[in-house]
């Protein structure tokens, strides 16, 4: 079930960017409710499950490495996972280098799945709702570039979408090789690139300086489904890892 949501996540965020890629606006709201559910899924699940461990210490650097460690993929991806594709050149975007830095900020989030108890956690919500505008916009660029003749071939686009794709679960996988006390580390790594994420998002700077109520309604959605699925979930097995 986690395998089959991590992949539909990304191949239906795709689809959609295919056909709607036109509609920068719907990307962007999705970005933004994706923002609020991500920095919400952040604070309630993943950092209480860093910081109430036993077995680690030090964990803030970890945060922080995954702060860096986004701000670095960033500069392979040119913001993607943002939406800033539009700030500069598409043609400073290389499909290998925008492959890569999407590969290993996904296989990065699935290690932390090897050890969740249920398959339908926050934790795993928080990364399909993430997939999701990513896709959206990955799916735009690849498949619905406004200058056809210069689009890249569909064999590079395919690949990086079927990498993509498959990135987190083989993180999953690779995570079962892991000792579980090595849990806290990886998922201070993915807080920090979630944290990192969603505040850009949220909290960068609208035109003018004016009040955006459509972002702030939109933030306050994402936080409201976050704070549901935090609520109606079963936290009895946070105590395993203290």
């Amino acid at each position: 079930m986690t395998v089959l949501l991590l992949i539909l996540s990304v191949i239906t965020g795709v689809f959609f960017g295919k056909h709607f890629g036109k509609k920068e606006k719907l990307a962007k709201n999705l970005l933004i409710l994706s923002a609020g559910f991500l920095i919400t899924i952040c604070l309630n699940e993943v950092f209480p499950q860093v910081y109430t461990s036993e077995t680690a210490s030090n964990l803030g650097i970890f945060v922080i490495a995954g702060v860096l460690l986004q701000m670095i993929l960033e500069a392979l991806t040119k913001g993607f996972e943002h939406g800033h594709v539009h700030h500069h050149s598409e043609h400073n975007i290389l499909p290998v280098a925008l492959m890569v830095g999407l590969f290993v900020h996904a296989f990065i989030e699935g290690i932390p799945l090897a050890n969740e108890e249920h398959e339908l956690s926050p934790y795993l919500l928080g990364i399909v709702f993430h997939n999701l505008p990513i896709s959206f916009i990955l799916g735009a660029f690849l498949f619905n570039r406004k200058d056809e003749s210069k689009a890249y071939p569909s064999y590079p686009s395919l690949l990086i979408v079927a990498l993509f794709a498959l990135a987190s679960p083989m993180g999953m996988l690779l995570g079962n090789y892991f000792n579980p006390d090595l849990q806290p580390y990886f998922l201070a790594i993915v807080g920090g690139i979630f944290l990192h994420i969603s505040s850009v998002i949220i909290f960068e700077s609208n035109k003018n300086h004016n009040i955006d109520w459509v972002k702030i309604g939109l933030v306050i959605v994402g936080v409201s489904l976050a704070l549901i699925i935090h609520l109606f979930h079963d936290h009895s097995h946070v105590e395993h890892i203290h």
